[in-house]
């Protein structure tokens, strides 16, 4: 993540990390999977057969003449016989046309393999994913299909499917010459040794992941088979590749010169379900992670995109069915078990599994008992086949990582939506991000937070409360950046009310921890934390409860959609998408239903800290590396704040409903929450926040206190000026009438306030000069030829997007008029400033005005 925290994703490199930063691919976020992505008709011919042997065919043999009496058997998904260095595959009849899923991960990284992509190249990581099948061809062959769920259609009575069915012939990755038939004449043997030698997008690297990497070509003489396993539902592979490393340049010969990488990659081999789990059709009111296909069926005029959410296969024993429709609590038939990678330091193994335990509630709620459970990993001596590779057991990886980050990802099934397994990525540098988090959002109200070594105890909490953030993607949950929207701020002060809530109704969310507590609030501890809660419960519910009685998704639609208008009329279950740039609801790491009024909050537990600063970072025999991150942490804590302020002016509040709820979906933020934002920006923000200028500290840093004023002042004023901000305030008023903030009133109240030495007459000090030259700036980009995305990506339609272009006229307009009145203003100032910086200062801002408005 980059600097955030926790995304969720699907589980290779492209996938969202989502810890550290403010954006979330999301889909942190789920990437599409290969066979997701081919939005396009494909053709055998595309991929002409690999041949698994050069030279000519060969007719099938006799068993016996194959198979030799020497030969090690392996008996499970497919029968796998090991003989003279060859690796022999039996593949039963029963599986042909069956959907198998590839899994492909690094069981042991290479040395120096992650310095060029430092989230990415870890033990446990997952480098490939495809589905595949096995059919039999002409000339005693069989052939390896890569398989797509892009498009379907279901009914094979009409004409469609067959329309469907020629536009989606799926691509032969591999071809291999049936080699003999088995004993019992149900199998076909077939040599797969030169296939897993060689290289190649389906037991190994996803080619973007490799290009990400740096691999280049396999060097096959480097490379070696280390075993092939078969289990009921899986076969495993275990191969040692080295591959060529580009570092940059090539030598005489074309050879890299960046060396070589050598990795053990292990291949999981899995049978998919003969019958898909019932899929759950997506509801955007609801934050779940989906995979989609375009449906031929659906609309009898046309085509629907058909979004299934991911989810595990929670289903009653077959003798308990009566039982859970009657609404009584019951185990599932196959719980979803987490074990704990062996390699995890002892301490912290308690509140890993406390943090997957924490979920049972939540499934509660749904109607099961013990459905989620956490364990040790079994030793060697309790069970040798047991391997944290084996794509049958989900884990908490643990990576020897500087990167402070943790990750969620999933392998679900195209077809269905069903999650399989999951690999939780877990780096150990996460606790650094923790402590700081902590220390500047909690140390006033938490004495254990004001060192720079917390406690096993208190650290161990907060990755508790990581860990289920952490098992709450895997279970198929997005962040819901709106959750905390729906608690008052003044209710994160009563201490009372914080312990029967929380101070946020999700852990998805991402709300750290209650910032707006002050000291004597008596707030501490587990109520600082973020806790699963109502939503949690609710989306859990929502996506795992079986409905009695309905076996198709599209059946099921009407009593979903019962449910969630019900729920969504208390505020606490609503959810707010990661994905929108423009509600001020929907935002990470705030607080509270009114962004000014958390931030305030916040500001003051800021200036608690900086005066202790010194103290509470100090460390014998050490220098000032632990004050300068801190007071960075701090600086940065306080540009959050800001953040969610900005946001409110020109923000566009959408709320996703069907028909059966009353009022629109799209509505701009109110004037007087947008103007209370300015005066808030004004205050603590362009008036100049010199309690941050810790004059201690600057000494002892060497930072910059021109540099840190401008680098908080500086984005905020862009944003909130930006082409983008002003066409939606535009939009806003041509939509909704003059009752809205306009672009013009913005600019307005913004000049007055940075303006405000112009008619008091005080002398402009060196940090206001700075600012009042970067309004003008950002007046004259906006009275310049306009770029070919003049809104900066940001929405600027209320609505969804159309071809209407935005009114970058209007914009120019408004931002020339602007610097025209400035421009006299700024000028009979100059006249009568009693100091010369002021005066030198007024003067090339005149000229600078000059200059936009008339060009030489």
């Amino acid at each position: 993540m980059n600097k955030r925290f926790i995304r969720s994703a699907a589980a290779i490199f492209f996938s969202s990390f989502l810890l550290i930063t403010g954006t979330f691919n999301p889909v942190s976020a789920q990437r599409k999977k290969k066979h997701e992505a081919n939005t396009t008709p494909t053709d055998s011919t595309a991929r002409p057969p690999l041949p698994a042997k050069s030279g000519p065919k060969t007719a099938p043999k006799k068993f016996s003449d194959v198979i030799t009496a020497s030969a090690r058997t392996d008996s499970g998904l497919f029968i796998i016989y090991k003989q003279d260095d060859k690796i022999f595959v039996e593949i039963p009849d029963s599986l042909l046309g069956r959907d198998i899923l590839v899994v492909n991960r690094i069981s042991k990284s290479a040395a120096g393999l992650r310095s060029s992509i430092s989230m990415y190249g870890y033990s446990g990581d997952e480098i490939g994913e495809n589905v595949i099948r096995f059919d039999k061809g002409p000339n005693d062959r069989i052939f390896l299909k890569n398989i797509s769920y892009t498009e379907i259609s279901k009914d094979s009575s009409q004409p469609m499917f067959q329309a469907v069915m020629n536009s989606n012939i799926q691509p032969i990755a591999a071809a291999f010459d049936i080699k003999a038939f088995s004993d019992s004449s149900h199998g076909s043997i077939i040599d797969l040794t030169e296939f897993i030698q060689g290289d190649n997008d389906i037991l190994f690297f996803d080619p973007r992941i490799k290009s990400a990497l740096k691999l280049g070509g396999l060097q096959q003489d480097k490379s070696y088979i280390v075993d092939v396993k078969s289990y009921p539902i899986n076969t495993e592979i275990k191969t040692v590749k080295t591959y060529s490393k580009s570092g940059g340049g090539q030598g005489p010969q074309g050879a890299s010169q960046g060396g070589n990488a050598t990795l053990e990659l292990n291949s999981s081999i899995i049978l998919l379900p003969a019958t898909p789990m019932k899929s759950r059709y997506f509801d955007p009111r609801v934050g779940f992670f989906t995979t989609s296909v375009t449906d031929f069926d659906a609309d009898p005029q046309g085509v629907k995109r058909l979004s299934m959410i991911t989810r595990w296969r929670l289903e009653p024993k077959p003798e308990d069915r009566e039982k859970y429709n009657r609404g009584e609590l019951v185990e599932p038939a196959k719980p979803i078990i987490f074990y704990i990678d062996p390699a995890t330091p002892k301490k912290w193994v308690p509140y890993l599994i406390q943090g997957v335990n924490d979920w049972q509630t939540a499934f509660e709620q749904a109607g099961f008992k013990n459905a989620i459970i956490a364990k040790l990993a079994p030793s060697p001596a309790e069970d040798s086949t047991w391997s944290l590779e084996d794509a049958r057991f989900s884990a908490i990886v643990y990576k020897p990582s500087d990167i402070p980050n943790a990750s969620g990802p999933h392998v679900h099934d195209p077809r269905s939506g069903e999650i399989l397994e999951s690999h939780i990525n877990w780096y150990h540098n996460v606790m650094r991000l923790l402590r700081n988090w902590y220390f500047v959002q909690c140390a006033p109200n938490d004495p254990r937070a004001r060192k720079m070594e917390f406690d096993d105890q208190l650290m161990g909490e907060l990755i508790r409360f990581v860990s289920s953030h952490e098992v709450g993607h895997t279970l198929g949950l997005r962040h819901n950046f709106g959750s905390s929207s729906a608690y008052p701020v003044e209710k994160l002060r009563d201490k009372e009310w914080v312990k029967a809530n929380g101070h946020a109704p999700s852990i998805m969310d991402y709300a750290r921890f209650n910032y707006v507590a002050q000291p004597g609030d008596g707030i501490t501890g587990a109520d600082l934390y973020p806790r699963i809660n109502f939503y949690d419960k609710w989306a859990i519910e929502w996506g795992y409860r079986q409905i009695p009685g309905l076996s198709d998704p599209k059946a099921e639609q009407p009593v979903l959609n019962k449910w969630t208008v019900e729920k969504l009329k208390d505020k606490k279950y609503w959810f707010g998408t990661e994905m929108n740039p423009d509600d001020p609801r929907s935002q990470n790491e705030d607080l509270g239903d009114n962004a000014m009024k958390a931030s305030e909050y916040g500001i003051k537990n800021l200036q608690r800290i900086i005066p202790n600063l010194l103290t509470w970072t100090s460390t014998p025999n050490e220098g000032y590396a632990n004050l300068n991150e801190l007071y960075k942490e701090v600086n940065t804590q306080f540009g959050r704040y800001m953040g969610h302020v900005a946001k409110n002016i020109g923000g566009v509040y959408e709320t996703p409903k069907t028909v059966e709820q009353e009022g629109g979906v799209y509505a701009a933020v109110p004037k007087a929450t947008q103007q209370e934002a300015v005066q808030f920006l004004q205050k603590q923000l362009f008036t100049t926040p010199k309690w941050l200028l810790d004059k201690e500290i600057l000494s002892r840093t060497g930072n910059n206190a021109t540099t840190i004023i401008s680098a908080r002042q500086n984005p905020i004023l862009q944003r909130i000026m930006s082409s983008g901000t002003l066409t939606k305030l535009i939009n806003a008023e041509a939509n909704e009438g003059s009752n809205n903030y306009t672009a013009a009133a913005l600019l307005t109240d913004l000049k007055k306030g940075i303006f405000s030495e112009l008619t008091n007459h005080q002398a402009i000090d060196v940090f206001r000069r700075n600012l009042q030259k970067n309004y003008v700036d950002n007046l004259v980009d906006l009275i310049s030829e306009p770029s070919s995305n003049p809104d900066g990506g940001m929405m600027v339609m209320i609505g969804a997007a159309s071809g209407i272009s935005s009114t970058p006229a209007d914009v120019s307009s408004i931002a020339r008029a602007q610097l025209m009145a400035l421009k006299g203003e700024v000028k009979a100032a100059a006249a009568t400033a009693g100091d010369n910086m002021s005066r030198y200062h007024l003067n090339e801002l005149y000229e600078k005005i000059s200059q936009a408005l008339d060009p030489k």
